[in-house]
This record gives structure tokens, sequence and C-alpha cells, in this order.
């Protein structure tokens, strides 16, 4: 194989697969607030606001209405009573299709009004929390992330699959609160 088509092929999977970083457990996340909808209605979300209450899973996503998001959206949907079992809030945050985030946050094949989503133009949000995506930098990756009422990062899990994403985190809150 020449070394041109080697270089090519790395490329491509690089490409094809690339390393989401996060913030890593132990770290500070870092304060925000930011406009977004919860049921189709505006709200102002702060993360300072939502430490108060408990544990926050901060879940961010890169556009809503797209086949992936529609699917990690729903799965939270559906976990939402599972989460407010364990005081935890669940936030979903995006940098992508803005302009459909209050339908998005509202219809019962998504959100379905059980917990806000943030808007996030031009992903100054993640990439403070180092969560955007390497090949399209204006949109966050899919990254999720546990924080402790002290703000601390418990657990953060990036993949491009949706479909472990209220696992893990919902996991992690469990762990951290059985440690409490």
């Amino acid at each position: 194989m020449s070394r041109l088509t080697l270089l090519a092929a790395a490329a491509i999977v690089a490409v094809a697969s690339p390393a989401f970083a996060g913030l890593k457990a132990g770290s500070k996340a870092p304060d925000f607030t930011a406009q977004g909808y919860q049921a189709g209605q505006p709200i102002n979300f702060s993360l300072a606001d939502a430490r108060k209450k408990g544990p926050v899973v901060l879940y961010f996503f890169p556009a809503a209405d797209t086949k992936g998001c529609n699917l990690e959206a729903k799965l939270f949907a559906d976990a939402t009573a599972d989460f407010r079992a364990q005081g935890a809030t669940v936030i979903g945050v995006t940098s992508g299709n803005l302009d459909r985030l209050a339908a998005f946050s509202a219809d019962t094949e998504k959100c379905s009004g059980k917990f806000p989503v943030a808007a996030d133009p031009g992903a100054k949000i993640a990439r403070q929390f180092d969560a955007v995506l390497p090949m399209k930098p204006e949109w966050s990756d899919r990254t999720s992330f546990v924080i402790a009422p002290d703000g601390t990062v418990v657990h953060s899990y990036s993949k491009m699959d949706p479909t472990q994403h209220v696992a893990e985190t919902l996991g992690a809150v469990k762990a951290w609160k059985a440690k409490k």
C-alpha cells in the first residue's frame, strides 16, 4: 500500500471517528445562563441555580430536529422521572438548528416538554466544556456531564451514538448519590 493511500485512510478514520474530549471528572464546571425552551415556552436557564437543587445532567447535542438528537431527547424525556427521583435536573444544550428549538422542546417524539433545552449560539457554552464537534466547531458534539451541586464534574461521557447517554448519566447520578 502506498504512503499516500495510508495517509488518506488515516484521514478518513480521523474524520469518521473524532476523539471528543469534554471536561473530565474532577473539573469545575463553568456556570452559565442561557435562553431556551421547555414545552415550547421561553425560559432562562442558570446552571448555578439548577445546582442549588441537586446534581445537574447537562447534555450537549449537535442540532435540534436531527435523527440522533431526536432519539437522544426522547430517551432523556422517557427517563425524566428516574432523574427526578434521584434529585437531578436535566438540561439539553445545542448550537444547531436554533430556529427549531421551541418546537423541538414541546414535540412528544422528542423532549415532550419534560426538561429544558437551551440555545448556544456559536457554541460558546460548548467551548467552555470542551464539547464541540471537531469537523463543525460551530456546533456542540454529543457529550453528557453529571455536575454535583458544588460545581464539580462527577462524570462525562462523549460518544456520537445517542443510545447510552441516559444510562451513563443516570448511573453516574446514582453512584454519586450513594457516596453522599
